[in-house]
């Protein structure tokens, strides 16, 4: 019988994803692929998808030992059209993780990453300015990065509206990045109760930042006029947000 995943970790891109992995791997009782790039993307990639159920269980969790709770990370499955549909077709009763950042300061990491990579040469502000014209006509080979989507990978109500449709509010955790910072050990405390394990003993404030922006990027600043423009913008996404995930949740 095939081992599937008891959880996934759904996004979101320049959110310390990769940290939470890092995280959850010191965890005796769990397992996660390693390395943890590339990322699966099973369910958001279509030609990956329709090599089936065996072939991703087979590749990615296999190695598994009996007992263990299993999960991956696929930071695209959040922003994929279908995935939420096609998740709960094949694992209904999985436990999904969406890590959340203040989406203004997740659109300027993401226009650095952009930046690091040879994919963005305009100010934060032309780009912004550009976003929709560049999202309609990417080629091919950038449709899955999407990297020129730094205003809407931010709609977080939006995104994760598909995913709560098919899902119960208890299988879904939205967790903020920012509480990493303030405190580590009781972030980590709370996704294992989520997750229904014990505590590990781990003092995760010595982890450190992980796949951080590089130095001389991070030199690069946000306009306040900019960055006014944004939360602005974002207000009533935020509303949606409020709405969608409860008192529970409070926004930036």
């Amino acid at each position: 019988m095939n081992k599937t995943p008891d959880f996934l970790i759904g996004g979101v891109a320049r959110s310390a994803t990769t940290w939470l992995c890092r995280a959850l791997d010191t965890h005796q009782q769990v397992y996660l692929p390693k390395p943890f790039t590339p990322e699966p993307k099973f369910f958001s990639r279509d030609k990956e998808y329709a090599k089936g159920m065996d072939y991703y269980c087979q590749k990615w969790f296999a190695t598994a030992q009996d007992g263990l709770l299993r999960g991956e990370k696929s930071t695209s499955y959040l922003e994929t059209s279908g995935c939420a549909e096609r998740i709960h077709t094949h694992l209904p009763n999985v436990k999904l993780i969406f890590l959340l950042r203040d989406p203004v300061e997740r659109a300027f990491s993401n226009y650095l990453w952009s930046k690091q990579n040879g994919l963005e040469s305009e100010t934060f502000e032309t780009a912004l300015e550009l976003e929709q014209k560049r999202e309609a006509s990417l080629p091919e080979n950038l449709r899955e990065a999407r990297p020129y989507a730094y205003f809407a990978r931010g709609l977080y109500a939006q995104l994760l509206e598909p995913f709560f449709n098919f899902f119960p509010h208890e299988r879904v955790l939205c967790l903020k990045m920012e509480d990493i910072g303030r405190d580590p050990n009781a972030f980590m405390q709370r996704l294992f109760v989520f997750l229904g394990l014990p505590p590990c003993g781990t003092d995760y404030s010595t982890l450190g930042i992980v796949n951080a922006t590089p130095e001389e990027l991070r030199k690069e600043a946000m306009s306040q006029t900019v960055r006014q423009h944004l939360y602005k913008a974002y207000e009533q996404p935020h509303q949606t947000l409020l709405a969608l995930l409860g008192a529970g949740f409070t926004v930036w």
